[in-house]
């Protein structure tokens, strides 16, 4: 994987100390000291991400990351501080930063990190491809009786203003079915907002939902619009609804019985029109009789359910759905004439997709970096080696998952950071394993 990269840093020697790292792992770089010589930069050159220095000589790297995310929304920001600072960190990540890391705390962090984040520009443009083609409820695969179900409840429910409970394992596509109600509803024009409630804690989220004035609390420099807001006239969708802290149900249930919200640190209601559709993997029921959910509220969103059923429940749409996704990560990777052997959905078929959709397109890019001489077979599939040899031969599972790492660092050209990125291990388990098969 290659990508350009430009630091930011007045400390000339650790300057060029990053600069030295990560042009051995290939990436371009380009370095700058101060804030004014970066934004020059950054007009002359496309980049992917930025490693920035908290102090710098002209600008404070917290708002140098909104300046940068406002006029090249693409590029994702890595700040960098020698000192830690809780309230720096949260503003930051407000402001649009990928990542925040304190110098010396763990340098090995900063290499799988820059890849986490070239991942996530490259995903982002990926995404921004894919949906040009599809919208709607053309992005939902299969042909399946148990999906043509979802899908047609789905379609029904559009055309009206009900909330929406979308129920569901893990991967199986909730947020899919979420753009495409709202793509096939007449608020279509309007924004779709999404937010995962897991990923927040309690006060972050409270922003993020409701919003807040200038000086609500530690860190809040200036008015910031809330997403039940920023939905007004759209739809708003709550993933993992079931994670959202009972006291700030309270306050959800309100806005949807009265459509009214007031920001922190303010008084003044402020009013928002939006339709709603959550999503959740548990069971809510059972979180009202543990105490965890409001049953009034879980009566709210519950108006309208459907329950999208796990990948294992529709293996005869396995084939297609794996189809789509080779394409995708084919033009991703910029492969040609990539050929598929029966074989490889053959071995697809005889996974139980814990994961589902979510797990499949994985194992699909990996498969086709693995694969050999452009051709997709079973031998291509990611710990082909644990789910083929028999138990009993250890000495096979071994043979294999070393010609398996020999793959992925052959793939890598010996960038040892990404292949353990792709093998999913630590790096330190990638090198005992290099030195236990003897490979350099």
């Amino acid at each position: 994987m290659s990508g350009n990269i430009l630091i930011i840093d007045d400390e000339i020697k650790l300057l060029k100390l990053l600069g030295m790292i990560l042009s051995q792992e290939n990436f371009n770089v380009k370095e700058a000291s101060t804030a004014r010589s970066a934004m020059t930069m950054l007009e002359q050159y496309e980049f992917d991400v930025v490693l920035s220095d908290v102090r710098l000589p002209d600008a404070f790297g917290v708002e140098l990351v909104k300046s940068i995310k406002n006029k090249y929304p693409q590029i994702e920001i890595i700040l960098m501080t020698a000192f830690g600072n809780i309230t720096d960190a949260v503003q930051a990540m407000k402001n649009g930063a990928y990542d925040y890391l304190v110098k010396g705390d763990d340098n090995e962090k900063i290499i799988p990190l820059v890849y986490k984040a070239l991942d996530k520009v490259k995903d982002n443009k990926s995404r921004v491809v894919q949906q040009a083609v599809t919208k709607g409820f053309d992005q939902i695969i299969g042909k399946s009786p148990l999906i043509l179900q979802a899908k047609k409840l789905a379609e029904k429910v559009a055309l009206t203003d009900a909330a929406v409970l979308l129920t569901g394992e893990t991967g199986t596509g909730k947020e899919v079915f979420a753009s495409a109600i709202h793509e096939g509803s007449d608020r279509k024009k309007n924004s779709f907002v999404a937010i995962n409630c897991s990923a927040f804690s309690k006060e972050i989220l409270e922003s993020e939902l409701f919003g807040h004035k200038q000086g609500a609390f530690t860190g809040a420099v200036k008015d910031k619009k809330g997403l039940i807001e920023e939905a007004n006239g759209g739809t708003l969708f709550l993933d993992e609804i079931g994670e959202m802290p009972i006291e700030l149900q309270a306050k959800l249930l309100r806005v949807l019985e009265t459509r009214e919200f007031i920001k922190m640190g303010e008084t003044k209601v402020s009013k928002s029109d939006f339709r709603l559709i959550a999503a959740t993997n548990r069971d809510l029921e059972d979180e009202i009789k543990q105490g965890n959910f409001r049953e009034d509220l879980y009566f709210r969103l519950n108006v309208f359910e459907i329950t999208l059923p796990p990948l294992r429940e529709r293996k005869e749409d396995l084939k297609a759905i794996a189809r789509h996704f080779i394409d995708i990560f084919s033009h991703k990777l910029h492969l040609t004439a990539v050929q598929v052997d029966p074989d490889y959905y053959k071995a697809l078929e005889k996974n139980d997709w814990k994961g589902n959709i979510r797990e499949l397109r994985n194992t699909v890019e990996r498969s086709l970096i693995l694969m050999d001489n452009n051709v997709l077979d079973a031998e291509s599939l990611p710990h082909y080696s644990e789910k083929t040899a028999p138990e009993s031969d250890s000495l096979s599972i071994r043979s294999l998952e070393k010609i398996h790492i020999q793959k992925v660092l052959q793939y890598t050209k010996g960038n040892k950071a990404e292949a353990a990125r792709l093998l999913e291990i630590g790096i330190a388990t990638l090198y005992r394993k290099l030195e236990e098969y003897g490979l350099k």
